[in-house]
């Protein structure tokens, strides 16, 4: 559903590339407003320059979406409502395809597989690169950049992965992605600073083909697909001032944190299109909070009520 596939593009071909993630969040204090509501688009195009190698770009685009600021008699001062709606920083992406043959050892995606070979284990090798064509200096109303809400790093930022895939009976299909994103220090229009906490991820799937026609030229998979996502603490740097012309650099000790998804989906393919549908929920979360002093996390990955994701593809 999310995690990248352990196959590449076959060579010569296009894809056209549509997914909609839809997060409705919990909440957590609602005499202030809060996040209600996140919506990632993603479009994007790839193609197959060989059997063993593929290239993507991909363009995002974002909405955020606060609740209703609390009438005066709950809270006179409420935090300013702030929804954000734009074009993304773009990404581009490259992916490495190979195998292991028995009694060869690993090579390249061959120019013909055999269905022997397509039960062979396969992997790749990803590493991709966002560009900054959004905009990191989106304010509120009150003049405020809230780095969460725009819709660019400021910077590139660097993504690395590898996945394996198996044919373990005519029926199942297994997938594993390994990855990492790690982003760089930017400094906003207000002279703050922020470097986002790093985000590894291991997500493991299963596909059930539950039902296929070769007359119809479709079929219909199941997939059940867990993930592991750990965030490193975001790095804040305060805007400098005549009292503190050189700030210090500070991990958010209320960032980051460890967790466990679930996603339960089915799959279509007809023809060259292939459309998902899953609903992510997360089953565990371990945040860095402090609940005793009021401090929580609210409007980010693990504090989700749940997550809704749809995708289209077309390959030619």
């Amino acid at each position: 559903m999310e995690s990248a596939s352990s196959a590449t593009l076959p060579a010569g071909k296009t894809l056209l590339y549509m997914k909609l993630d839809h997060a409705q969040y919990k909440s957590i204090n609602p005499s202030d407003t809060q996040a209600d509501w996140s919506r990632y688009w993603m479009t994007g195009i790839g193609h197959g320059f060989t059997p063993w190698f593929s290239a993507y770009l991909f363009a995002p685009y974002n909405s955020k979406v606060d609740t209703n600021e609390p009438p005066p008699a709950v809270n006179p001062a409420p935090t300013p409502r702030f929804d954000t709606h734009g074009w993304a920083d773009l990404s581009v992406m490259g992916q490495l395809a190979f195998k292991h043959e028995p009694g060869e050892g690993l090579k390249l995606i061959p120019d013909n597989e055999s269905l022997d070979d397509l039960e062979d284990w396969h992997f790749t090798v990803f590493a991709g690169s966002t560009l900054p064509t959004g905009n990191p200096n989106l304010r509120d109303r009150a003049g405020t950049i809230d780095p969460g809400k725009s819709t660019s790093f400021g910077k590139p930022s660097y993504s690395l992965g590898f996945t394996a895939g198996k044919v373990l009976t005519r029926d199942l299909t297994f997938n594993l992605e390994i990855s990492t994103i790690r982003f760089q220090n930017f400094t906003y229009a207000d002279g703050s600073g922020m470097r986002f906490g790093d985000e590894d991820r291991v997500n493991a799937s299963l596909n059930w083909r539950l039902w296929g026609s070769a007359e119809a030229r479709a079929r219909l998979d199941g997939v059940l697909e867990a993930q592991y996502l750990k965030l490193g603490n975001d790095v804040a740097t305060a805007a400098p001032t005549l009292a503190v012309p050189h700030p210090v650099a500070t991990p958010d000790p209320i960032s980051g944190g460890e967790i466990t998804y679930l996603m339960p989906g089915v799959r279509l393919y007809k023809d060259n299109m292939s459309f998902a549908l899953g609903f992510k929920l997360p089953v565990s979360a371990r945040l860095n909070e402090r609940p005793d002093l009021g401090q929580r996390q609210q409007g980010a990955e693990g504090t989700e009520k749940w997550r809704a994701i749809f995708s289209a593809s077309l390959l030619f």
